[in-house]
């Protein structure tokens, strides 16, 4: 069986076995397609080798668009990390390829996480003129929900006595998020002044002629670039960045980071950690304390 073929295969059982989203269904599938496309022939697993995988990080490291331009590290990460699953697939399958293991991440570069300070999120609350944007916006900053959680939900999920609703997240994972009281006034009020049954919770409000549509990400993402802009905040904040100044926060609250973890559906704890390189309110403290004044 060649490449093409195997590969076909594993996509499929990442769908039916492993249960994964289909976005990462559709990026593996544009990763491993890449690297087939480099090898440039009707390959068969034999032709994965160690010198192969090094001509591919090359060719990666140094790979252009139409547009001049190359990839990130963490883009050139993301099919390496790709291809490791398919190496890992094939043993499973008992095919002899060259060891997963022997493919080494290069070291992506450290990013910076943009949030903003609580004043900051005042601000960008207070911008916009109706229910919808601004129940969007509480929503966000409330639960850390990532936006294509967010447009997924639909109005029958929200606990309004309890004030939480459950998401299934990335990795198929479950959790519970929480709305603030502000966030809970704020959506009761956008849904009591729809007129439509759509199912969805929130709808576009212009352009609908026979039923309402469900908001898309990229629509959430340009309504917070649109108030972000209108609040002259000092840097561009996506619904991402919203994900993040929840995050930071709770932690300058003083949360406790498992509590966090589980509030942003993080698989491991590490992921979480980041937050504690950018804000730790012990910090703070330890230096006033001990460093000269």
């Amino acid at each position: 069986m060649d490449l093409f073929d195997l590969v076909k295969d594993f996509l499929e059982y990442m769908e039916i076995e492993r249960n994964v989203s289909q976005l990462t269904i559709r990026n593996y599938k544009h990763y491993l397609e890449r690297f087939l496309g480099f090898l440039k022939q009707s390959s068969t697993p034999s032709d994965i080798t160690a010198e192969n995988i090094r001509q591919y990080r090359l060719y990666l490291s140094r790979f252009t668009d139409k547009n001049n331009l190359t990839l990130k590290r963490v883009t050139q990460n993301y099919h390496l990390i790709a291809l490791r699953s398919f190496l890992k697939y094939l043993l499973k399958r008992d095919i002899a390829v060259i060891a997963p293991e022997k493919i080494d991440l290069p070291k992506a570069e450290s990013r910076s996480i943009k949030f903003l300070e609580r004043d900051q999120v005042e601000r960008l609350l207070n911008m916009p003129d109706n229910a919808r944007d601004k129940a969007i916006l509480e929503v966000l900053f409330s639960t850390g929900l990532r936006v294509s959680e967010l447009t997924k939900l639909n109005r029958d999920q929200i606990n309004f006595d309890r004030r939480e609703f459950g998401v299934i997240g990335k990795g198929r994972r479950a959790r519970v998020v929480f709305l603030s009281e502000s966030a809970a006034g704020w959506l009761k009020k956008y849904i009591s002044s729809r007129e439509d049954s759509d199912a969805a919770l929130f709808v576009r409000t212009s352009g609908m002629k026979d039923a309402p549509l469900r908001l898309t990400p990229r629509s959430v993402q340009r309504l917070v670039e649109k108030y972000v802009k209108n609040a002259r905040l000092p840097m561009k904040i996506t619904p991402h960045g919203l994900r993040h100044s929840f995050a930071t926060d709770l932690l300058t609250g003083g949360a406790d980071l498992r509590a966090i973890q589980e509030m942003l559906g993080h698989k491991n704890v590490s992921t979480t950690l980041i937050y504690t390189h950018i804000t730790n309110p012990q910090l703070k403290q330890i230096h006033e304390k001990f460093h000269r004044k």
